[in-house]
């Protein structure tokens, strides 16, 4: 079977504070080397409602830029 849709966000979640379905505003929590976690939190009273890790491709890390060299210290005697 084809997959047939991408990746979810979502616009709403049920919140057990408001006791109603709130606008969710998402939050990124940790960028780890499996993806990213990210939390979704209520608009209404900010409380946390759900949680999602999105996995991707592994990034590497940014190159490291060259070091200079050395500067030779002179002896004062």
């Amino acid at each position: 079977m084809t997959q047939q849709f991408g990746a979810f966000t979502a616009s709403e979640l049920y919140c057990p504070k408001c006791k109603r379905a709130q606008p969710v505003r998402e939050k990124l929590l940790l960028v780890l080397t499996s993806g990213e976690l990210h939390e979704f939190l209520c608009t209404g009273c900010g409380d946390s409602l759900a949680k999602r890790t999105v996995t991707g491709p592994a990034v590497a890390p940014p190159p490291t830029p060259p070091r200079p060299p050395a500067r030779q210290r002179r002896l004062l005697r």
